[in-house]
């Protein structure tokens, strides 16, 4: 296992993990990478290890290049153990001291109490022969600790978790991957992990506006080096909470009534010229919603009643939501149920402590729906979609 140069004495001294299939609770069906950088030269620096199971391949890829024990530097941009797992073996072999941000060392000696670290400040520069390491904190970007490495003298960004995808791929630049793929990973990396922090998103891009960035080496997925103001401005877009005049109607159903309202619910949208799109959560997984509805303006939600509760399928997404916080997204309930209701009253609340905007009382149908209640949901959503119209 060889590193992959970047430019002249920068290279991608990572692992692939092929088969990982969930992370953070979200599905993971193309894998991941775990990418660590070696910078060579008068000082060599390590930017950031492997999840542990992967050290192997670090040392291999760092081996193709330089002795392990020539590594002088340790950069630790965050403390997650996807990304500083390795720091103890590495320290150990090099004796190098790990430079992290203030809450970074504070999270690194919770995690190793043995480890060497030393502080750097927001915006300190260290010179080390024709490269300069300068950092820049982006706390809950997306843990307190986190901070960006920036390389002035090559417009190099190490941007930690942040322009990241969960995608397991042979070539590590964006130019060379499947385009569609990539920025749906990205924007599935967004919705389901950098989401929560997106007042944080603004504020870090206004702090970097001034930076030349030439290349965004990002610690999951492909680097950035082609199109770089595209990934930029999505970013910007997805934490403005710019959204389309679409609504995704989220659901689950027993015996197929809960469904049938779906349905209607979604012509009524459409009367309106409004786009809309229906996921079955018992068919589609959480993250691959959240994804969908990181780029919708009204999200409705759909839930039969089971022991008086809402379907469990119905509740992890909603709680999943609610962690995620989607805000600036107009939020509406509806759902059927037998002999007792009670569980689109749960997920409407659920729904509105998760910052969406509930203009609407549920909207509940005992039984299967009859020709007047599959007006009631037409008419549902006729005034979801007016109401989405309605929105700037």
């Amino acid at each position: 296992m060889n590193g992959e140069k970047i430019i002249d004495g920068i290279y991608w001294v990572g692992a692939i993990d092929w088969d990982v299939r969930s992370f953070h609770g979200y599905c993971t069906p193309r894998g991941t990478t775990y990418n660590a950088y070696l910078i060579t030269g008068d000082k060599n620096i390590l930017v950031d290890t492997v999840k542990k199971p992967f050290l192997n391949e670090l040392l291999e890829r760092i081996s193709s290049i330089i002795d392990p024990k020539d590594i002088d530097i340790i950069v630790s941009n965050h403390t997650e153990m996807d990304h500083s797992g390795c720091l103890l073996e590495l320290q150990s072999i090099t004796g190098a001291t790990v430079l992290a941000s203030k809450k970074g060392v504070e999270g690194l000696k919770m995690h190793f109490p043995d480890l060497k670290t030393e502080e750097v400040k927001d915006g300190q520069e260290i010179k080390c022969g024709s490269k300069t390491l300068k950092f820049i904190d982006t706390p809950m970007l997306h843990w307190p600790d986190s901070m960006f490495t920036y390389i002035p003298e090559d417009g190099l960004l190490f941007s930690m978790d942040a322009f990241g995808q969960h995608y397991a791929v042979s070539k590590r630049f964006d130019d060379e991957a499947d385009q569609d793929i990539l920025y749906q990973e990205a924007q599935k990396y967004y919705a389901n992990i950098i989401t929560p922090f997106s007042a944080r998103v603004i504020k870090t891009l206004e702090k970097a506006k001034d930076l030349d960035i030439k290349i965004l080496a990002t610690s999951h997925g492909v680097i950035w080096r082609t199109d770089l103001d595209k990934i930029i401005s999505l970013y910007s877009q997805w934490a403005s909470n710019n959204t389309p005049q679409k609504a995704l109607i989220v659901y689950d159903s027993m015996w197929g009534s809960t469904g049938i309202m779906a349905k209607e619910i979604a012509e009524g949208i459409a009367s309106e010229g409004v786009d809309v799109e229906i996921i079955k959560l018992s068919e589609t997984d959480r993250s691959e919603a959240m994804a969908r509805i990181l780029t919708s303006r009204a999200v409705i939600m759909g839930t039969p009643t089971l022991n008086n509760n809402m379907f469990p399928t119905v509740a992890d997404m909603a709680v999943y939501m609610k962690g995620l916080r989607p805000k600036g997204r107009i939020g509406a309930a509806f759902g059927s149920f037998g002999w007792a209701g009670g569980a689109v009253k749960d997920l409407q609340n659920i729904m509105k402590d998760g910052g969406l905007n509930m203009f609407f009382e549920p909207l509940e149908v005992q039984y299967i729906p009859d020709s007047s209640a599959k007006q009631r949901c037409f008419d549902f959503g006729k005034e979801i979609a007016l109401k989405i119209k309605s929105e700037p």
